[in-house]
């Protein structure tokens, strides 16, 4: 009994610190931004220029790795039940108020808490244990593909400008 609490105290006490969390359902892991409140992490996405959510479903699992804020290590790995709360339901109307004050760069604060309950799922991952099998590799993976990308050919003026520059410089 002592060994579960002290795992879920650090789970939660990890989780809490970090500012991303790792969550794999059915799909391919994703890198998520969260809060930790009433006894779970919440996460919110799928709605325009929210976070993706693929293969998270109510009533599934899925596998948690918390990182170190600072080192960017692993720190801890836990199962987690999803659980989709029901928009304006007061479990939601919790999440959404610690998460509001999470998001960053929303183009719609004001409105923020309306699109989320129109075109937004709001998710809570309850701890169910933690991961005691530590992965062999590295867990390094390539960057899953997206239509969102900044990778462009350098322009030709480009190294002129540079040089330029730094002519004027010296």
């Amino acid at each position: 009994m002592t060994d579960a609490l002290l795992d879920a105290a650090l789970a939660e006490e990890a989780t809490k610190k970090s500012g991303l969390i790792w969550v794999q359902g059915s799909g391919p892991a994703r890198a998520l931004w969260h809060v930790w409140t009433e006894g779970a992490a919440h996460v919110v996405g799928d709605g325009s220029g929210e976070q993706p959510l693929p293969g998270l479903a109510d009533g599934s699992t899925a596998q948690v790795t918390v990182r170190s804020k600072d080192k960017g290590g692993r720190i801890v790995g836990w199962r987690a039940k999803v659980v989709e709360l029901a928009p304006r339901s007061e479990a939601w109307e919790t999440a959404v108020a610690e998460l509001k004050g999470k998001r960053l760069n929303a183009p719609d604060s004001e409105q923020l808490t309306e699109r989320w309950a129109r075109e937004s799922r709001v998710l809570r991952l309850e701890w169910l244990g933690t991961d005691a099998s530590l992965p062999d590799g590295s867990l390094a993976a390539a960057p899953l593909p997206s239509p969102h990308t900044t990778r462009r050919e350098i322009p030709a003026a480009l190294p002129r400008l540079l040089f330029k520059r730094r002519a004027k410089r010296q």
